[in-house]
Protein backbone atom coordinates (compact mmCIF):
# COMPACT_ATOMS: atom_id res chain seq x y z
CA UNK A 1 0.00 0.00 0.00
CA UNK A 2 1.46 3.14 -0.90
CA UNK A 3 0.65 5.24 2.56
CA UNK A 4 2.89 2.72 4.24
CA UNK A 5 6.47 2.36 4.58
CA UNK A 6 9.33 0.96 5.98
CA UNK A 7 12.13 3.24 7.18
CA UNK A 8 15.37 2.40 9.22
CA UNK A 9 15.63 1.84 12.63
CA UNK A 10 12.99 -0.32 12.74
CA UNK A 11 9.95 2.59 11.80
CA UNK A 12 6.68 2.60 9.84
CA UNK A 13 6.24 5.83 8.26
CA UNK A 14 2.49 6.56 7.29
CA UNK A 15 1.30 9.49 4.86
CA UNK A 16 -1.56 11.14 5.87
CA UNK A 17 -3.32 13.98 4.43
CA UNK A 18 -5.05 15.77 7.14
CA UNK A 19 -8.53 18.21 6.73
CA UNK A 20 -9.29 19.96 10.04
CA UNK A 21 -12.34 21.42 11.67
CA UNK A 22 -14.19 18.45 10.14
CA UNK A 23 -17.50 17.97 12.34
CA UNK A 24 -15.82 14.76 13.73
CA UNK A 25 -12.27 12.44 13.63
CA UNK A 26 -12.54 9.86 11.68
CA UNK A 27 -10.54 8.18 8.71
CA UNK A 28 -12.45 9.12 5.39
CA UNK A 29 -10.32 7.32 2.77
CA UNK A 30 -7.70 7.72 0.52
CA UNK A 31 -5.99 10.96 -0.99
CA UNK A 32 -3.37 11.20 -3.65
CA UNK A 33 -2.01 7.40 -1.83
CA UNK A 34 -2.21 8.74 1.70
CA UNK A 35 -4.55 8.27 4.43
CA UNK A 36 -7.27 10.94 4.81
CA UNK A 37 -7.98 11.42 8.04
CA UNK A 38 -10.79 14.52 9.29
CA UNK A 39 -9.82 15.83 12.69
CA UNK A 40 -12.17 18.51 14.88
CA UNK A 41 -9.16 20.09 16.26
CA UNK A 42 -8.23 23.17 14.60
CA UNK A 43 -4.83 23.94 12.24
CA UNK A 44 -3.85 26.75 15.43
CA UNK A 45 -1.14 26.04 17.99
CA UNK A 46 -0.12 22.82 17.13
CA UNK A 47 -3.59 21.36 18.59
CA UNK A 48 -4.51 19.31 15.26
CA UNK A 49 -1.21 17.90 15.19
CA UNK A 50 -1.73 16.72 18.66
CA UNK A 51 -5.08 15.25 17.74
CA UNK A 52 -3.69 13.37 14.88
CA UNK A 53 -0.88 11.61 17.00
CA UNK A 54 -3.51 10.96 19.45
CA UNK A 55 -5.58 9.12 17.08
CA UNK A 56 -3.55 7.23 15.39
CA UNK A 57 -1.88 6.18 18.60
CA UNK A 58 -5.46 5.02 19.91
CA UNK A 59 -6.36 3.42 16.15
CA UNK A 60 -3.31 1.46 16.49
CA UNK A 61 -3.10 0.68 20.32
CA UNK A 62 0.04 1.96 20.84
CA UNK A 63 1.54 4.34 23.44
CA UNK A 64 1.07 8.34 22.66
CA UNK A 65 5.33 7.57 22.67
CA UNK A 66 5.37 5.42 19.79
CA UNK A 67 3.84 7.77 17.28
CA UNK A 68 6.16 10.88 16.70
CA UNK A 69 5.30 13.61 13.66
CA UNK A 70 8.14 13.06 10.80
CA UNK A 71 7.11 15.93 8.56
CA UNK A 72 4.44 18.28 7.41
CA UNK A 73 3.80 19.86 11.01
CA UNK A 74 2.63 23.25 9.28
CA UNK A 75 0.53 21.44 6.22
CA UNK A 76 -2.07 19.05 5.46
CA UNK A 77 -0.06 16.15 4.40
CA UNK A 78 1.91 14.61 7.10
CA UNK A 79 4.36 11.99 7.50
CA UNK A 80 3.79 9.86 10.90
CA UNK A 81 6.80 7.50 12.63
CA UNK A 82 5.20 4.55 14.30
CA UNK A 83 7.42 2.27 16.73
CA UNK A 84 6.32 -0.75 18.17
CA UNK A 85 4.60 -2.25 15.21
CA UNK A 86 4.09 -4.75 12.33
CA UNK A 87 3.42 -3.64 8.52
CA UNK A 88 0.99 -6.36 8.54
CA UNK A 89 -0.76 -5.60 11.68
CA UNK A 90 -1.51 -1.18 10.87
CA UNK A 91 -2.73 -2.84 7.39
CA UNK A 92 -4.95 -5.20 9.36
CA UNK A 93 -6.68 -1.82 11.01
CA UNK A 94 -6.42 0.54 8.62
CA UNK A 95 -7.68 -1.08 5.30
CA UNK A 96 -10.98 -1.60 6.44
CA UNK A 97 -11.66 2.04 7.16
CA UNK A 98 -10.49 3.16 3.88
Amino acid sequence: MPYLTSSGDNLLILDLYVQPKASRTRVVGLHDGAIKLAITAPPVDGKANAQVITFIAKLLKLPKSAVTLHSGHQGRRKRVALRGCEPLEVRRIIDPLL
